[in-house]
């Protein structure tokens, strides 16, 4: 059954007027009246609805059942340096489908990209829309949060995660060797931005309880470097690693 994000005030009631970019997917997938679908409020709430209606640029839906499903992941935030272009959105997509809970966009000293005058709120709801289409894609039933870009300083000081790790070249050991054997609640994935933290930076992120760590031999790129961390820390602390419970790819 087809999945789609809406907010909590429009599945208040037991009949749903939906969101435009709702009813653009609904025409592109030619769904009609009488065709079921799942709202999802992006805090685990589903509800079960029948379209009682579907034109061009409306459509409502009646309330048929309710539940809530929680979060299998395990716990990860992504501070990601503000990588150049448009990557960003590739970090949301791609972290999204590996489960991370938050992001939180940073710049740092040496970040190609920084929020332009009058740009942020365009480009936030962009990033929205990545998020909201990756969890519908993988079938998520939370939207992880996401953050407006702030400095590191701010971005260290509000993580109370059990793990911290901090994607760094210089002095840092194998990840293999900074994960634990007992599962921690939570972790924190900080990644720098394509020039790299400066040793200031490194000393202000080690000063706030993260390790420094590497991804083998080879140095990935910063917009594949903290998915490619989730994916390690979900294998072994979060579901995948549950083969039974795994999902084939799905492209809808």
């Amino acid at each position: 059954m087809r999945r789609f994000f809406v907010s909590a005030e429009t599945l208040a009631g037991d009949c749903a007027t939906l969101p435009e970019e709702v009813v653009r997917h609904l025409t592109v997938l030619r769904l009609a009246a009488g065709d079921e679908i799942l709202l999802l409020d992006g805090a685990g709430g589903v509800a079960r609805c029948r379209l009682t209606a579907l034109a061009r640029r409306s459509a409502e839906a009646r309330v048929l059942d309710r539940w809530h499903e929680t979060e299998t992941a395990f716990p990860v935030t992504l501070l990601q340096a503000l990588p150049k272009g448009d990557k960003m959105e590739l970090v949301l997509q791609k972290g999204t489908e590996l489960g991370i809970r938050g992001f939180v966009p940073v710049i740092a000293g040496r970040s190609v990209a920084s929020p332009a005058a009058g740009r942020g709120a365009a480009r936030r709801d962009r990033w929205e829309r990545v998020v909201r289409e990756a969890a519908r894609q993988s079938r998520r039933p939370s939207l992880p949060s996401l953050c407006a870009p702030q400095p590191l300083a701010s971005a260290l000081a509000a993580v109370n995660a059990e793990l911290k790790l901090m994607l760094w070249e210089e002095g840092s050991r194998p990840l293999a060797a900074a994960l634990p054997d007992r599962p921690p609640s939570s972790a924190a994935v900080l990644v720098g931005p394509e020039g790299g933290f400066s040793a200031e930076e490194a000393a202000q992120t080690r000063r706030a309880g993260f390790v420094p760590v590497r991804m083998g031999p080879r140095i990935l790129r910063a917009e594949t470097a903290g998915f490619a961390v989730a994916a390690v820390l979900q294998y072994l602390y979060g579901d995948l690693g549950d083969l039974a419970g795994g999902a084939a790819a799905q492209e809808d």
